[in-house]
């Protein structure tokens, strides 16, 4: 049986810190609920590039209709700040635990859905139309997500190790990665007229049973100890959005764009790539499939490691190296993809997603929460990283396959890549070091 929870008050804090036990039952439930978001979110990723051009936009053509399914990947970008700032706003005023068991059955419910929705050819345009809508809702559950997994951990951890624990909800992303991709992987091992009809559905149906368990772990957390005690003082905001707004405005300009390598070079690593290899080199998608399977995998022992160095050395000089990777990598990373050989397409993806994205992609969610007071740490945390998203995330697919369109050549793309990364390096050197601060309240 688990050892109940306590808190403690250090000499020099009135502010209470949680004992090792509740840090990872937040730690567990964070990376849980977090790692079934990203499944449904990835997997939404996967199909888009190789699926519903055939499903739900094969009246297009090919060329078009990749180009408008990888344009309703996008469309969620847009509505992750909305969701921000509506859980955002909740979990700052009411409860952070709520916050999360909402945002989780939005986003399950809506990839169940997409399991069941009708293709065009029965249902005709009306089909794509509640396609965009259920993207619309999963964009708006991921973006209330993932503050409150983040802030779950962080307000949680003991001081010292805060980037240790905090790379729990994290590792969601990679894991949710690799479950996504593995499920396409495995059906799409059936023949293409099994896939297309009936066998691309399942893995969007069994979110289903992955959302069940994470309300289970969710519902049986208690509060984090920061967000009570401002809670029985009775000083939580009445409108977090404008305390960001008027108090934090510096560094969440530099967070929204603090991490466009990272993102744009993730989607373009795991989704476009695969549309790239497949539609671009006429290879099998498999090669890619592949190496994004075995990255994802080796994510999850690399992340935390990064993330204890943090704790060490500071958070700055980790995602600096990660983001200045990204930079040298971008154009051996199309040069090894036009080998043509699939294990040095394979190789490109893990190196990319290892060394590039791993130092990033580790510290984003301690990095973007020590920004913050307590008061409006969840609405300042999500519209920071959720903003991020519509800036770099949200063209990144599109403006690859469009720049390869009009070039002929992934080379533009590995430029599009190094301009943000360049932004990224400022902005990393902007923003204050924060592993050895305490967490404020006020």
């Amino acid at each position: 049986m688990e050892a109940p929870a306590t808190l403690s008050t250090p000499p020099d804090s009135a502010t209470p810190v949680v004992d090792h036990p509740t840090a990872m039952r937040a730690a567990r439930a964070s990376f849980t609920g977090t790692a079934i978001e990203w499944y449904d979110y990835f997997l939404y990723g996967s199909a888009a590039a190789v699926v519903f051009p055939k499903v739900f936009f094969s009246d297009l053509g090919a060329t078009a209709g990749t180009l408008t399914s990888l344009a309703t990947f996008g469309v969620a970008f847009f509505f992750r700040p909305l969701g921000g700032v509506i859980f955002g706003h909740f979990g700052d005023r009411l409860s952070r635990r709520q916050a999360l068991v909402a945002t989780l059955l939005i986003m399950g419910l809506g990839t169940f859905a997409i399991g069941l929705l009708p293709t065009v050819g029965q249902l005709g345009v009306l089909a794509p139309v509640l396609l965009v809508f259920l993207r619309m809702l999963q964009g708006i559950g991921l973006g209330g997500e993932w503050g409150g997994a983040a802030l779950l951990i962080v307000e949680s951890a003991p001081a010292k190790r805060r980037g240790l624990y905090a790379s729990a909800c994290q590792l969601g992303v990679p894991a949710g990665q690799l479950a996504s991709a593995g499920m396409v992987a495995l059906f799409s091992m059936l023949p293409e007229d099994q896939f297309l009809s009936w066998g691309w559905r399942i893995p969007f149906l069994f979110s289903g049973l992955l959302v069940a368990f994470g309300l289970y772990l969710r519902k049986r957390l208690p509060e984090p100890p920061e967000f009570q005690a401002l809670k029985d003082a009775r000083k939580r905001p009445k409108l977090p959005l404008a305390e960001v707004l008027r108090h934090a405005k510096k560094q969440t300009l530099l967070l929204i764009f603090v991490q466009a390598a990272s993102t744009i070079g993730y989607y373009l690593f795991t989704v476009y790539s695969l549309s790239y290899v497949e539609g671009d080199l006429g290879l099998p998608q498999s090669w890619a499939l592949s190496g994004v399977l075995i990255g994802a995998a080796l994510l999850l022992p690399a992340m935390p490691l990064y993330a204890a160095l943090s704790d060490r050395i500071g958070r700055r000089p980790v995602y600096f190296a990660g983001t200045l990777f990204i930079a040298l990598f971008a154009i051996p990373f199309f040069w090894l993809l036009d080998t043509r050989n699939p294990y040095l397409i394979a190789l490109a993806i893990i190196l990319a997603l290892v060394c590039g994205y791993g130092p990033t992609g580790a510290l984003n969610s301690v990095l973007y929460a020590e920004q913050y007071p307590t008061r409006y740490r969840y609405t300042g945390a999500s519209v920071a990283y959720q903003m991020s998203s519509v800036v770099a995330g949200a063209p990144a697919a599109l403006v690859a396959a469009a720049l390869v369109s009009a070039t002929g050549s992934g080379m533009a793309v590995s430029w599009y890549v190094i301009g943000a990364s360049v932004i990224s390096l400022i902005c990393v050197i902007a923003l204050k070091e924060t592993h050895r601060t305490e967490l404020t309240k006020e």
